[in-house]
């Protein structure tokens, strides 16, 4: 690595700080999603703690924002927020819960830490699942199991998914049914229950996790592929092409096998689809309500924010998805020029984010997300935590190995 590339790594680690700060009204810390507009969210500090918490070290700061996120859990509920005039913990989420079974097990596999999550966290974990079981509609979440062993989860008018935007009672992009992100993430839990409670309790008691789980995954393989599309159903029944489905192959366990001709074509419409420099496109060009440039009063910019515009995060879950397909190649050849691939994608993340960091937008950060036309403006939030957290991440990664 040049020192260019040092220095480079060594500013992102330093822009991490800028959002990790302290909640006195709970004597932990916390994450903040974004500047100028946002306060700590669960969703995002989830999605945000690694590439903040744990690539940079922060180990004691990382159990404290566990304990700030699993202090009003509430329903089975993760709060996605609080509220800014009164501190009240907010529960319009359905991925929040689950997210926080993927951030534990990361936790447990950067420190080894098993005590802190046995002592603190698995009480809370076991909760989630048994009320994710029997169902939770609190805040319209409308969150249950169907007979498939499918999660169900909101309504017309709810947005909790992190498509959220929502203007007055008009969710934008509600997604209510059985969300490709929120069933796989609900695989991932149990999976991660199923070991964490082999681990603490035993064999016997993990095997309802483990079964659940199958039925889950078995489910999901028979439902969300689309033939004529090459990819996945963003909600059971809704063709759009979005980048959701990249979570069936971005987890530590994935719903989806990787070594399928599935997993190959979705990628594939993916990249094709969805991809540019700045990151992924929340919809496909061509499809109904498909907007570019995000821009205008509240209402048209709510109406564009996950209609086509650009987010940097969900590189972080395309990066994870790329390898997971990689690593499970069996064709040395194919391999090869996946591998081959994969390091130009990010020699050029490098240096896209580069030009990004220092000279365009907030210089010493990421924006929240970016037109996805040319010339690519950075928009939204001026500086957001998991676009910081997932690009460090991934370069990070590159240069340990």
């Amino acid at each position: 690595m040049t020192k260019k590339e040092q220095e480079s790594l060594r500013d992102y680690i330093i822009a991490t700080d800028n959002f990790v700060v302290y909640r006195p009204s709970f004597r932990l810390h916390t994450l903040i999603a974004g500047y100028h507009w946002f306060l700590d969210w669960g969703r995002d500090a989830l999605i945000s703690f690694e590439g903040l918490l744990l690539i940079t070290k922060r180990f004691d700061i990382a159990k404290e924002v566990l304990l700030t996120f699993t202090k009003n859990i509430k329903f089975g509920l993760v709060p996605n927020g609080y509220s800014g005039f009164d501190n009240r913990p907010l529960y319009n989420s359905a991925d929040a819960s689950l997210l926080l079974f993927e951030q534990i097990k990361k936790y447990i596999n950067y420190t080894g830490d098993e005590e802190f999550i046995k002592e603190n966290m698995y009480p809370y974990l076991k909760d989630i699942i048994k009320a994710y079981k029997t169902g939770i509609d609190v805040d319209d979440n409308n969150i249950y199991l169907d007979d498939d062993y499918l999660l169900v989860s909101g309504t017309p008018k709810t947005q909790n998914t992190w498509m959220d935007a929502k203007y007055g009672d008009f969710a934008v992009t509600p997604r209510n049914g059985k969300a490709v992100e929120i069933n796989s993430l609900w695989y991932n839990a149990l999976k991660i229950m199923e070991e964490l409670t082999k681990r603490f309790e035993g064999e016997k008691e993990a095997k309802e996790y483990g079964s659940l789980a199958k039925k889950c995954k078995t489910a999901f393989n028979e439902k969300f592929y689309m033939p004529k599309r090459k990819c996945l159903y963003d909600v059971l029944g809704d063709n759009k092409i979005r980048p959701n489905q990249l979570f069936s192959l971005s987890l530590s366990y994935k719903v989806l096998d990787p070594n399928s001709k599935i997993a190959e074509d979705m990628i594939e419409v993916v990249t094709k689809k969805l991809l540019n420099s700045y990151g992924l496109k929340t919809l496909a060009k061509g499809e109904e309500g498909y907007v570019e440039i995000y821009e205008g009063d509240s209402f048209k910019r709510d109406t564009s924010y996950h209609q086509g515009i650009t987010w940097v995060w969900l590189l972080g879950i395309y990066a994870d998805s790329k390898k997971a397909i990689i690593k499970a190649c069996k064709d040395k050849e194919k391999k090869k020029i996946w591998k081959k691939e994969y390091e130009e994608f990010k020699e050029h993340l490098r240096g896209t984010f580069a030009k990004e960091f220092y000279e365009r937008g907030m210089v010493g950060s990421l924006s929240e997300l970016h037109d996805s036309k040319s010339p690519y403006l950075p928009k939204g939030a001026l500086a957001q935590g998991w676009s910081i957290a997932e690009i460090a991440r991934v370069l990070i990664e590159k240069s340990n190995n």
